[in-house]
């Protein structure tokens, strides 16, 4: 039943007019939200180069992070436009776990501003694979919907099949950074090698980067050289 309501919301969404998420009013740009929620959203200011944690001053001149100096993660570099609070939090919240599929839409347009002003743009885009389990609840993977309009917009291509989720992991949320990591080691496997030498790993929010390292890890086990990490939003 999820399912199919999950179903009908996208054709909804589909037919009508593009307002403001947050509020109702129009939304800017046919993006899905107005001038003065965007204005409300919380950007990343000063951060790690690498993991894209904020450091507490904004005026750090520092590129990395202690965590990332000590022990360098998998990947390359992390592009995160907004703080996993307020308004954000709540659109990726009730994306994930309230069937709001069209607030993916909304997120890989803002993400996908921030790309076309900061990013060096990869060759290929892999979206956090779901397992079977929990896209069978959900309905949709959101990280693939998000990728989807970031893909139309820069003209690079996703591969949604080179990598699986095998290990039907819980949810992280209420887990410790220790806990994260030991939760989702080994939970990806390659089929493929990625047909691309610079990839761009697509996920919702990073919190701990445990996800985001543990596939960064897999992919370049393949002999990929670089993998940026796209988030929507930083805890």
């Amino acid at each position: 039943m999820k399912t199919v309501n999950n179903w009908i919301n996208i054709i909804q969404y589909s037919l009508l007019p593009a307002s403001c998420i947050l509020c109702g009013n129009r939304g800017m740009q046919d993006m899905g939200l107005c001038q003065p929620c965007y204005n409300g959203l919380l950007t990343v200011k000063s951060h790690c180069f690498c993991c894209a944690k904020q450091f507490e001053s904004d005026s750090s001149n520092l590129q990395l992070c202690g965590d990332c100096q000590k022990n360098p993660p998998a990947f390359d570099r992390t592009y995160a436009p907004f703080a996993h609070q307020g308004a954000i939090r709540y659109l990726i919240n009730q994306c994930k776990f309230n069937g709001a599929y069209k607030n993916s839409r909304l997120l890989g347009l803002l993400l996908g501003k921030h790309l076309t002003n900061n990013a060096e743009l990869p060759e290929l885009i892999i979206p956090v694979p779901l397992h079977p389990k929990r896209y069978q609840q959900r309905g949709f993977n959101q990280t693939l919907e998000i990728a989807k309009i970031i893909a139309q917009q820069h003209s690079i291509p996703i591969d949604n099949a080179c990598c699986l989720h095998i290990k039907n992991t819980p949810h992280q949320i209420s887990l410790t950074g220790k806990q994260r990591h030991k939760n989702i080691k080994n939970a990806f496997q390659m089929v493929a090698r990625p047909n691309a030498e610079h990839i761009a790993i697509l996920h919702d929010v990073m919190t701990t980067g445990a996800t985001a390292n543990e596939l960064a890890k897999t992919i370049k086990a393949t002999g990929v050289n670089r993998v940026d990490v796209w988030v929507c939003a930083r805890a």
